[in-house]
């Protein structure tokens, strides 16, 4: 596609709400964008399935997912003077979570904008000042004054999920967009467009597209997805943590306008380390910057992939996204487009030999 139109999909996909478990809106939209080039299905997780060309019993089948799901908050109870008590869905640092906007959507489909608040600094004694806030020590106000008013003039509802309420933008001048939820919905851009651009001639392979659910809570939908697609190999697209604002030059690995990163390791998995120099080889055939990175915390649907059926070899392209896991997040629309680029390129160069190699 043309930037336009992938800047286009990408606001779209940031501004979308979709915490673990509510991702209906991402569903949509993917539904919605591969209806013309892929056959489109879906389960009761919420997990998409996209099938590109004709699938043959005889081909390898080829799995390229990307997670749908955003971290987020759901509703745990309604305080009696109006403010809500609230949990975390997916991995929060907690000093990061006041003072920002929020959106409940309610069982009707409406969205009532809030305000994630903790003590005022007038009212805290000099210890409390010192202490290191926890979730539990804020609500979300929804500018109410009872907990009547907040069920019967707004519908809200415990269980209710929670958005971050954060705008998609994209700054001409750096090339580099900003928003919430490009971890993963940046992944879930390159994998619709990834799909769409392999569907413009026949295949070697069996393509499948599989959007999953519930990462961000433990991987759920992978799980799921997996089972019914038994893939042979697979590729994760992640928007991935970047380390270049805050790490020394020789630790950066995720760096914004470096290219797309390879993982080697995580806690959750060691990458096949043959398919991983096969896609390190074809980023230098075709001239595409890429970066790799050895992490000590993290993990990916890559995890749960690798260990389906036989074993299944799969790499991650990550795309860099700073401050992931807070409402916004910075993307450089290069290291987006460059990661799209390796993933065709990767499946273009496959042969069924190197996959059973591998």
């Amino acid at each position: 596609m043309i930037k336009k139109e992938s800047l286009h999909l990408i606001e779209r996909l940031s501004n979308a709400s979709g915490v673990s478990g509510f991702e209906d809106d991402v569903v949509a939209i993917a539904k919605e964008f591969s209806a013309s080039f892929a056959q489109v299905t879906e389960d009761h997780i919420r997990n998409v399935y996209m099938k590109v060309g004709e699938q043959k019993a005889d081909k390898p089948t080829i799995v390229f997912d990307a997670h749908s799901d955003e971290v987020g908050f759901i509703v745990q109870a309604i305080k009696p003077n109006g403010t809500l008590r609230f949990l975390p869905l997916g991995g929060w640092v907690p000093n990061t979570v006041p003072a920002h906007r929020v959106r409940i959507k309610t069982a009707q489909g409406k969205e009532i904008p809030g305000i994630i608040a903790s003590k005022p600094p007038h009212f805290m004694t000099d210890a409390e000042r010192k202490e290191v806030q926890t979730i539990d020590d804020m609500v979300i106000d929804v500018g109410c004054t009872s907990a009547q008013e907040v069920v019967d003039k707004l519908n809200i509802a415990i269980g209710d999920p929670v958005i971050p309420d954060v705008t998609f933008e994209y700054l001409e001048a750096t090339d580099v967009m900003l928003g919430k939820a490009f971890d993963c919905r940046i992944g879930c851009a390159c994998l619709l467009e990834t799909l769409s651009e392999l569907s413009k001639k026949e295949s070697a392979f069996n393509l499948i597209g599989t959007m999953t659910a519930q990462e961000e809570v433990g991987e759920r939908g992978a799980t799921v997805a997996m089972n019914n697609v038994k893939p042979d190999l697979a590729i994760v697209f992640e928007g991935c943590p970047a380390d270049d604002t805050f790490s020394e030059e020789y630790m950066i690995q995720s760096g914004l306008k470096r290219g797309p990163m390879l993982r080697n390791f995580d806690v959750s998995m060691i990458t096949n380390p043959r398919f991983q120099r096969f896609a390190k080889e074809v980023a230098d055939k075709y001239d595409l910057p890429m970066q790799s990175s050895v992490r000590k915390g993290g993990g990916t649907n890559g995890a749960i992939i690798n260990l389906t059926n036989k074993g299944v070899p799969a790499i991650v392209i990550g795309v860099p996204v700073r401050y992931a896991h807070t409402h916004y997040g910075y993307v450089a629309y290069e290291d987006y487009q460059t990661a799209q680029q390796l993933a065709v390129a990767i499946v273009n160069e496959l042969t069924a030999d190197m996959i059973d190699s591998f």
